[in-house]
């Protein structure tokens, strides 16, 4: 990474935390803000910023030139729903689509690092920025799993690391060693949501990567809202990747989990 560096912000709090950790280090940061999802305080923080729809893609990279970026990291989260729910799309991003064998998350991502690629900006590794999210193997909070709960996780930890290798999704429901719920488009915290319904209290929710994950692509992440959303499925533990699943508002997800009986486990 050089002295100028441009991010594309999704949702959530961490583009904000990686604008402050980028310019702290003296580094020029210009901000692609995707409308509808990242946040507004951006716009006063970044040295430079445009909103821009998911599907502006030549204006996105009309909007680094022109403040000369060359490196650009992707932080927050996008909903990938986003790209086959219709709408026309602008000309470049409608003719790299057409060109796709599926619209998978994995494949869409691929497409558009090599399409930036090819205009000269680069999409780096966030991993500078996640490394101090990321958590050691163990328990991370006061409420250690039980026999069934470590039982579900033994029984769901393959099926998941399968299902994420075939860019199906990267969340996994089980309970009493039984599969719930697979995640789709919809997101983690609403394949939560609906498998209290189908399933009751104490499931068990597992986050997983793929086995070769690039960083560049859709990073397993789960933080403050993923919490909330097991509070209110009543879900007896949340099991993650350790050193490799960002974990955001670590410490108020934490005390919010030991209140609730919630145990939440890097493996």
């Amino acid at each position: 990474m050089g002295q100028r560096l441009g991010i594309v912000a999704g949702a959530g709090e961490f583009p904000l935390q990686a604008v402050a950790d980028v310019q702290r280090s003296g580094v020029f940061c210009a901000v692609a803000g995707i409308r509808g999802a990242a946040s507004e305080a951006l716009k006063g923080r970044a040295d430079a910023f445009e909103w821009v729809g998911l599907a502006e893609i030549d204006k996105l990279v009309s909007f680094f030139k022109s403040q000369m970026i060359r490196d650009v990291v992707l932080v927050g989260k996008v909903e990938p729903r986003a790209f086959v729910e219709g709408g026309a799309p602008e000309e470049a991003l409608s003719s790299l689509l057409a060109r796709l064998q599926d619209r998978r998350p994995t494949t869409l991502l691929r497409s558009l690092i090599a399409f930036f690629k090819a205009e000269g900006i680069e999409i780096l590794d966030p991993g500078f920025l996640l490394r101090p999210l990321l958590s050691p193997a163990g328990t991370l909070g006061r409420v250690e799993p039980s026999a069934d709960v470590e039982a579900d996780i033994a029984f769901g930890w393959p099926l998941a690391k399968r299902l994420a290798d075939l860019d199906i999704g990267q969340t996994l429901v089980v309970k009493k060693r039984a599969v719930v719920a697979v995640e789709g488009l919809e997101g983690t915290d609403a394949t939560i949501r609906r498998s209290r319904p189908l399933a009751g209290p104490g499931i068990v929710v597992l986050k997983v990567g793929r086995t070769l994950q690039d960083m560049r692509l859709d990073v397993p992440a789960v933080g403050l809202e993923t919490v909330r959303a097991l509070v209110e499925a009543e879900a007896a533990a949340l099991c993650f990747e350790a050193a490799a699943t960002p974990f955001f508002q670590k410490d108020e997800s934490l005390v919010l989990a030991d209140r609730n009986g919630l145990s939440i486990i890097a493996r």
